[in-house]
């Protein structure tokens, strides 16, 4: 709803204080939202590079300024390395970090996440969680759905819990990881903190 795929059938969305319930998903784009899919889908016959160009053209014009930042983001990413390769060949841990840096080439003020850890081995989830921790310096809210637990638990200063459509719980990760109602309906235990 937020990324405006889905209209609400009630409530409002505000953005910046103002309301954009209803905007279709270009136009939260040009307002600075942008988001991830829980199953990539880039543009595969296109490389690394030009993929995050298509997303960095958001915001400019010109050829050289999209492959300046695609350049950026692809090394905030950890993706430098396969800026030439075609994106129908990544696995699927890669292709999770192309939509991450497609997202952030948009230059967003909020960021959905969805699964973005999903796919990646330890290392890859080390590097991505600290590469999301520093977002909110840059000035970039961050929405994530996640099931790497501990990825959202190292990071995320607020975390709120939705089971069934209803909220269960919201705080301090640590805390809503040992609420009886979050433990009985998504962890069966309470979890160990390191």
């Amino acid at each position: 709803m937020i990324a405006g795929v889905i209209a609400p059938t009630s409530g409002e969305i505000l953005l910046d204080g103002a309301a954009v319930t209803g905007w279709r998903p270009y136009a939260m784009a040009r307002a600075g939202v942008a988001r991830t899919f829980q199953i990539p889908k880039p543009y595969r016959q296109l490389s690394v590079v030009e993929n995050v160009m298509m997303s960095a053209f958001l915001r400019t014009k010109s050829m050289a300024a999209a492959r300046e930042l695609a350049d950026t983001v692809l090394a905030d990413v950890a993706l430098t390395a396969y800026r030439e390769t075609p994106a129908n060949v990544l696995t699927v841990g890669l292709l999770k970090r192309l939509e991450v840096a497609r997202a952030l080439a948009t230059r967003p003020k909020l960021v959905l996440f969805d699964e973005i850890m999903a796919g990646l081995t330890p290392a890859e989830v080390g590097a991505m969680t600290e590469m999301v921790a520093g977002l909110p310096a840059r000035g970039i809210t961050v929405i994530w759905v996640e099931h790497v637990l501990y990825a959202i638990m190292k990071t995320a200063t607020r975390m709120v819990v939705i089971n069934r459509g209803k909220l269960i719980a919201e705080g301090a990760p640590a805390a809503v990881a040992r609420d009886p109602e979050v433990v009985k309906a998504y962890l069966g235990e309470e979890m160990e903190l390191a």
